[in-house]
């Protein structure tokens, strides 16, 4: 029996090591900084493209899409969290390969292939989710918690409403501001459900700047939304659907050290459909539609965990041969198909 052969390279003493451990710790440090800097010229974009899905939800329930700051650096410290975090995502694939280019000499070559198998996978579930929450969740758990601050509205009938008596001009609602107002001109934008006029420019005659206020329901209640806690509700979010997409490699790993195997899985099938009936519950906000967009991603996920299960187990992986085992489900199928043509 032949040993497990480790990469070439042979044997590195304790010095080396540490040399090795260096390198790779400044490779992974020099990349993340300079990105971060770079994205902080982009801050303000990613920022809207952030907000952009409670700016939607806001319209939705007929509101202001205004957010609200309250501090002088709250706008800045929050474009520096935005560059940090983001500096770190994108720079993730980078450190894991410097992490792997430290660690992978000490690894046989068949451990080597676990390792390959399980950091691609886990970013792609990673982006996968996060494209779910983006696209899917927030806009419809956004419209929905939003609505709950918004106080009913009041509709009366515009024909038979008096002009008012104090009124010198009539004011105009209009979906796109005028083009050249004049200084003292005022009208309601009704795309952004503001008022808005047009003030003189102090020192430049001729010219004059909109000024606007935002046009909310009347009630005892006001809906205005704090920057920097929406964005942190936004990461806080990201991290879980991050983290909950793990589910296939963490059942994954557990069925390579012998707790879980398909047919256990599938005999506990209505408890995991409870469990994340449970979790979709918590998470969403009350409506039945968030609830079966939560709840269904995560049920596909327990499902695809045992078919990942079932087409990589340990023995496969360690010998290199999973895709051969894709080639050989799929190819057994055509073949049947092609036989049962023949006949």
């Amino acid at each position: 029996m032949t040993e497990p052969q480790r990469r070439p390279g042979g044997l590195m003493s304790f010095g080396d090591h540490l040399d090795e451990l260096r390198k790779r710790v400044f490779l992974a440090v020099i990349v993340p900084v300079p990105l971060m800097l770079l994205l902080f010229l982009f801050a303000s974009s990613i920022r809207m493209f952030l907000c952009a899905p409670l700016l939607a939800a806001m319209r939705a329930n007929n509101l202001p899409a205004q957010l609200t700051v309250l501090s002088p650096i709250e706008t800045i410290t929050t474009d520096l969290k935005i560059s940090l975090i983001g500096a770190l995502v994108v720079a993730a694939p980078w450190v894991l390969w410097q992490l792997w280019k430290f660690i992978s000499p000490g690894l046989y070559q068949h451990e080597q292939r676990f390792v390959r198998l399980l950091l691609p996978g886990s970013g792609a579930l990673a982006i996968v989710g996060l494209a779910l929450l983006y696209w899917v969740m927030l806009p419809l758990m956004l419209t929905v918690l939003v609505s709950f601050s918004v106080p009913p509205t009041t509709v009366l009938d515009a024909n038979v409403s008096a002009p008012l008596a104090t009124a010198s001009t009539p004011m105009i609602a209009v979906a796109v501001d005028p083009v050249a107002p004049r200084a003292g001109d005022s009208w309601v934008n009704t795309t952004a459900r503001e008022l808005r006029i047009a003030i003189p420019v102090a020192g430049e005659p001729g010219r004059v700047e909109v000024a606007s206020i935002a046009l909310g329901h009347p009630g005892p209640l006001v809906s205005a939304f704090r920057l920097s806690e929406y964005l942190d509700f936004v990461l806080l979010f990201a991290m879980c659907f991050a983290l909950a997409f793990q589910l296939p490699i963490a059942l994954l790993l557990l069925s390579w050290v012998g707790l879980v195997n398909p047919p256990l899985l599938r005999k506990n099938r209505k408890y995991a459909l409870f469990g994340v009936v449970v979790l979709a519950a918590a998470v969403a906000p009350g409506d039945v539609l968030s609830l079966v967009v939560v709840a269904v991603p995560l049920y596909l996920l327990f499902e695809f965990s045992i078919w990942l299960i079932v087409m990589a187990p340990p023995s496969r992986v360690a010998s290199g041969s999973v895709l051969s085992k894709f080639g050989d489900r799929f190819g057994s199928g055509a073949s049947r198909e092609g036989n049962v043509g023949d006949e």
